[in-house]
């Protein structure tokens, strides 16, 4: 009886996520009415983001669901909407990616052929994080516990390597420097909008985690969409911070080597919450122990920073 309780209220609660997804992304799946010469943006997590800085009423741009959760009959409804869009902004997505037609040349097949498409880079920037991995393992789907990140330093000692606990400022630039060069590598294979030259200076909201870029980076991105597109609009302030929902620590060694006007935050923010250092480490170091594996795979990807942390060591 009780394993049937559990099995109803698992279908109710993903009855309740499925109407509240469809809710959020009112105008994607039909249950708000899509304004005048709409547009959207399509990307990973960035894309709303960038969406917020550029959707205005001279510029109006749909909420689109994240490009790695969309479904099948997401990516149909997704060449549906496209078909009626006036602009379409997206970072570079592999044909068939996931095997859905998502790649951004299948995108711009569905564009009507007056609509504009802006392609713009996904960034990631290691200067304020350079401890700081996320990787995509394909025979390791599962995220690690508490934060979806690698930490060279847990990773070092799970494989019984211990590194530094940091690095001298030299490195830190170093590994900065290695990430936007990353970026204007993948820049020049064809983008419409650049991002690598809004990385100096550095200030502590350029990011949020490797990946996730603070406001001191969406604003002037969303100002060259704005331009690129030949649009009357103009960037939007959101007035809060952008990609915000998890804050990797911002350490006192990074502060100093980037003399950032910024206090350092030894600990994680997840959702508003404070989510002690020690909480994750101790998390990951028993995710690794009982995935040798997948261990031996991080280290493996991890090798070229991994090789840095233990030159300073």
């Amino acid at each position: 009886m009780g394993g049937e309780t559990a099995r109803l209220q698992s279908l109710a609660d993903h009855g309740d996520a499925v109407i509240a997804r469809r809710r959020h992304y009112g105008e994607f799946f039909g249950e708000a009415p899509l304004p005048e010469n709409f547009g959207l943006v399509v990307g990973n997590c960035q894309a709303e983001s960038l969406r917020l800085v550029i959707s205005s009423d001279a510029l109006p741009a749909i909420r689109v669901p994240a490009v790695h959760e969309l479904t099948a009959t997401d990516a149909e409804r997704l060449h549906t909407l496209l078909s009626e869009a006036s602009f379409l902004v997206a970072q570079p997505i592999r044909d068939d990616y996931r095997d859905l037609p998502l790649g951004t040349t299948q995108l711009r097949a569905s564009l009507p052929p007056a609509a504009r498409l802006v392609t713009v880079p996904a960034v990631r920037f290691a200067g304020l994080h350079p401890f700081q991995a996320v990787l995509r393992l394909p025979a390791f789907p599962e995220d690690p516990p508490l934060v979806a990140y690698h930490d060279v330093r847990i990773v070092a000692e799970a494989a019984g390597t211990p590194v530094a606990a940091e690095l001298p400022p030299a490195a830190v630039r170093a590994i900065a420097d290695a990430s936007v060069a990353e970026l204007r590598r993948r820049e020049a294979l064809g983008l419409d909008v650049v991002a690598s030259d809004l990385f100096a200076p550095v200030v502590d909201d350029l990011a949020r985690t490797v990946n996730h870029p603070g406001n001191a980076l969406f604003l002037p991105l969303g100002e060259r969409l704005v331009a690129a597109l030949g649009a009357p609009g103009r960037v939007v302030d959101p007035g809060r911070p952008i990609l915000a929902g998890v804050r990797a620590p911002l350490e006192r060694w990074v502060v100093d080597a980037w003399s950032l006007d910024a206090a350092p935050r030894p600990d994680w923010t997840v959702a508003g919450d404070t989510l002690p250092a020690e909480t994750v480490r101790e998390a990951h170091l028993a995710y690794y122990a009982e995935r040798p594996e997948l261990l031996a795979a991080v280290v493996a990807r991890m090798a070229p920073l991994l090789r840095t942390w233990a030159a300073a060591s």
